[in-house]
């Protein structure tokens, strides 16, 4: 029997939410025959049973207005108050124009001729008195009229103002906001959405507290109406005796009145709650009781004040002294446990919201997959504690603008885009070591002062002045950590002055010069090759993959940044890959090839400042042993020199340069082309920063002085 039952209320709670959503589809057509209803009622006659129907309608929508007033958070919550307003103040209108029609035509009946609801608003403020009820219905009126109506009037007409004359610079500030990346277009476009809303719906309040001060004026003059024309009908048209028609009809007049000012009263009070909230957050009953209660010592001063006046004779002790507890002990509550306003209490929901969201990421990032372990950082430059404020460095140029423009150029002067540079500290160095890692091994380190000078003596004397003694990290050179007090001084005696950041960019500059064909991987040499003009497509497109894969580019393109060439003029080295490539495959050749394409820039680097390039020449007894060397078929050949020749070779170019780099010099070595990838090979690993060309890679128009020969 109980599974019936419960069976039975399910079928029926089902039943009724299947109508609902039924007829939720046609809420406008209700609400469209609602209106038309409001203004039947003006028109035609009501029965007595259906008025009382409407009246507690009215009543009861007024006391819902209220509410919903003091429940939202803010006022843009209830934006559609103005409609409400002026629908509940023609619903009240037409239940005057209906009740007004009924009490005329029936009020020689009794005080029951216009319904019960009326008669009941009349007898319980009336009593026995006519004159008191009178009163207590003038004062309502007042109250309504001159106080709460033109009070929230007067509110919502200068909130309307100020809120349109404020929008343009809050809608600057969201621009501002927005360029900042502070926010981005969603949340800019939901502001700029809130803040029209917001000027649109004071503006709108402007206009309907004007109902409810009309709604205000019309029950007035209705009620007099009533109350005049009652008696005369009575009187003249009925023959009733004048205190008894007074009586009938001021009981039904003042009920009616009652019925009408109420609402009124109630909706005056909801416009005048909600037109004052425009800047507190948070229900009306939380935003009032923690502003009250902010102040625990006011509570306690009360419960003084109140007690005091308990004493003072012929004042009633009981309540005073009542009062003065309950507030000393709320004072006492509130020192012990203070209340946070309403924005506060937001602001704590916020912070827990994103403290959450980052416990999710943190979470998130814990359970990533292995895979992840295995990316490597191109380029990482990881600090000690100590030179963590060279990032924002405040007497120069900050280390991340540093880098910034080496990139920049690096791109420049190379054609070469330097991979980002990962900054990070690590707390497992001393304070102020750095260490230089290229993809995770570590290339470099140094020892910096962030709070000195690092100054260096270009002629390699003694630097005179007081500090602490140095080797400088990138090239190994005798220097002395200064205050910074003694730049000035420094400068006087044309010591070279380097801040701590340069310090560090420098020896990065360097270490990626040295590992610039490491890091041009295979995707940046893609991003080149896309990257490059529309005017070179098509050369792309024929020479890559026909004639080459861009795997092979990227060797060769390794090849020349090795030794410094810049990789800029990427058209060029194109058409010398397709050049080269119809007549061999050998990545070496290539790259030969696109050295000799190459040969007016590659002279112009290496001139001096008076346009020519120094030379040693390598001797026809070194030619000729390096050419016997030569081992294997075709095009692909190694070198196999006897170790002993070799020894005697590095122990020759060593000498000879040392000897020209005491005169400040630092020549070119000059080789016959078939020879010098293997040449390089062998002088970079004692002296990678000799340049080594042949003569294909001289320009014709190139000058040249030769000061020697290997």
């Amino acid at each position: 029997m109980a599974d019936t039952d419960t069976a039975a209320v399910e079928g029926a709670v089902g039943g009724f939410l299947g109508l609902r959503r039924r007829a939720a589809g046609y809420g406008d057509i209700y609400f469209a025959v609602g209106v038309m209803g409001i203004l039947a009622v003006m028109l035609f006659p009501m029965p007595t049973s259906l008025l009382d129907v409407l009246l507690a309608v009215s009543v009861t929508l007024s006391v819902l207005i209220l509410l919903n007033v003091l429940f939202i958070e803010k006022p843009l919550d209830f934006s559609s108050f103005p409609t409400i307003l002026l629908i509940a103040a023609i619903l009240r209108l037409a239940l005057n124009i209906a009740t007004t029609r009924t009490i005329l035509s029936h009020g020689h009946e009794g005080p029951g001729a216009a319904g019960h609801v009326i008669q009941a608003f009349g007898t319980l403020v009336i009593g026995n008195n006519i004159v008191i009820g009178m009163i207590v219905f003038s004062i309502l009126t007042l109250i309504n009229f001159i106080v709460i109506t033109k009070g929230s009037g007067r509110i919502a007409e200068v909130s309307a103002r100020f809120s349109l004359d404020a929008m343009p610079g809050k809608q600057m500030a969201i621009d501002a906001d927005l360029s900042a990346g502070l926010i981005d277009e969603p949340t800019a476009r939901a502001r700029r959405k809130e803040l029209e809303s917001e000027s649109t719906f004071f503006g709108a309040m402007d206009g309907a507290s004007k109902f409810v001060r009309g709604d205000a004026i019309a029950g007035i003059i209705i009620t007099f109406i009533n109350f005049i024309g009652g008696i005369i009908i009575g009187v003249v048209q009925r023959h009733m005796a004048f205190v008894d028609a007074a009586h009938s009809y001021t009981t039904l007049t003042i009920g009616d009145g009652l019925v009408a000012q109420i609402p009124s009263l109630i909706v005056s009070t909801s416009a005048g709650l909600l037109v004052t909230k425009s800047g507190v957050v948070g229900s009306a009953d939380k935003a009032i009781v923690a502003q009250l209660g902010r102040f625990p010592r006011a509570m306690i001063m009360i419960s003084a004040f109140a007690f005091i006046m308990g004493m003072i004779p012929m004042l009633p002790t009981l309540p005073f002294f009542t009062l003065s507890i309950m507030a000393g002990l709320t004072g006492w509550y509130l020192l012990k446990n203070p209340l946070k306003s309403p924005a506060e209490v937001l602001k704590a929901e916020e912070d827990a919201k994103k403290a959450e969201e980052t416990a999710t990421k943190a979470a998130e990032a814990a359970e990533e997959p292995v895979e992840k372990a295995l990316s490597l950082d191109a380029i990482r430059l990881e600090l000690g504690y100590g030179l963590l404020p060279l990032i924002n460095y405040g007497k120069g140029q900050k280390l991340t603008d540093q880098i910034k423009s080496l990139r920049k150029q690096i791109a420049k002067d190379l054609g070469f885009i330097m991979p980002a540079v990962r900054i990070q500290d690590n707390m497992q160095l001393p304070a102020n070591t750095y260490i230089i890692k290229v993809k995770e091994i570590e290339c470099g380190r140094g020892d910096i002062r962030p709070d000195m000078l690092l100054v260096m003596d270009p002629k390699g004397g003694k630097i005179d002045l007081p500090g602490e003694d140095t080797i400088e990290p990138t090239f190994g050179l005798p220097a002395r950590w200064v205050p910074a007090a003694n730049r000035e001084e420094a400068l006087f005696r044309n010591y070279t002055v380097v801040p701590p950041p340069t310090v560090i960019t420098t020896h990065l500059t360097e270490l990626i010069k040295e590992n610039m064909a490491d890091l041009l991987s295979y995707s940046e040499v893609k991003k080149l090759l896309d990257g490059i003009g529309e005017e070179h497509k098509k050369l792309v497109e024929d020479t890559i993959p026909s004639q080459i894969t861009v795997s092979g580019v990227q060797r060769v393109l390794q090849n020349l940044v090795g030794e410094l060439i810049s990789i800029r003029d990427l058209p060029t080295i194109l058409e010398a890959i397709a050049e080269s490539s119809k007549l061999t495959h050998s990545l070496t050749l290539i790259s030969e090839h696109v050295r000799t394409r190459l040969a007016r820039q590659i002279s112009y680097a290496n001139a001096n400042a008076n346009g020519e390039i120094t030379l040693l020449s390598l001797s026809p007894r070194w030619e000729q042993a390096f050419q016997e060397s030569l081992v294997g078929s075709g095009e692909e050949k190694q070198l196999a020199i006897a170790p002993s020749i070799l020894q005697d070779f590095i122990k020759q170019v060593r000498a000879t340069y040392e000897k020209h780099a005491m005169r400040g010099e630092l020549p070119v070595l000059l080789v016959s082309p078939a020879i010098r990838p293997y040449i390089r090979a062998v002088v970079e690993r004692f002296r990678p920063a000799t340049v080594i060309l042949s003569q294909n890679e001289i320009h014709p128009k190139a000058k040249l002085r030769t000061v020697g020969q290997v």
